[in-house]
């Protein structure tokens, strides 16, 4: 038997859910997706990471721009997920320290135009601050999907959609969301362009 009580806490949950969703600032979400695609479109790289729940949106949302947005005949999105590489990443934080984890990844592969974005509830651990060092050192673009006040990562960032919520759960279901959303609009730009087509 679900009970009141348990009712009403799912319903304050997905109301407080919603409420959040509204103040999310679609201007920023634009401008973000615009950067992406036109990374997508001279061929740049994307390397996504995050820590915690936020490693799994990076996990998801590469799956997403590399298998989701397939389109038959079309050029790819060139995507990797820094916190995908257990053995690398275990290797670094032991021998070097988790504060160099993405940014001694991306020493090997970044390259001037590609685009670093970071998915950060608090916007100020410190493996975060290091890999948007390393993006700016090696001119690359910074992107985030940020939390809370935004944190030291805020300024740091070429763009960026802030989820202005002191709630870890309401910012990772949003930031989750995000992946979704550029997903869609990534799939539907692909399959109208047609500067992207491959050779036949």
């Amino acid at each position: 038997m679900i009970t009141k009580v348990s009712t009403t806490f799912s319903q304050q949950y997905f109301d407080r859910l919603r409420d959040t969703a509204a103040s999310i600032p679609f201007e920023q979400v634009d401008a973000v997706g615009e950067l992406l695609y036109r990374a997508y479109l001279n061929d740049k790289q994307v390397f996504v990471m995050g820590n915690g729940g936020s490693a799994a949106t990076a996990a998801h949302f590469a799956s997403d721009l590399s298998k989701g947005t397939v389109v038959a005949g079309r050029r790819r999105f060139r995507v990797i997920c820094l916190n995908d590489n257990l053995p690398v990443l275990t290797a670094i934080a032991n021998d070097i320290g988790y504060d160099m984890v993405f940014s001694e990844q991306m020493r090997n592969l970044v390259r001037p135009g590609d685009v670093v974005v970071v998915v950060t509830g608090s916007g100020n651990s410190p493996n975060i601050i290091e890999a948007l060092k390393c993006a700016r050192s090696h001119s690359a673009t910074t992107v985030g999907f940020l939390g809370f006040d935004g944190g030291r990562a805020k300024e740091m960032l070429d763009a960026y959609v802030h989820i202005e919520c002191a709630d870890y759960g309401l910012v990772e279901d949003l930031h989750y969301a995000l992946g979704h959303c550029f997903k869609e609009y990534f799939t539907r730009r692909i399959q109208e362009d047609t500067r992207n087509m491959l050779p036949s």
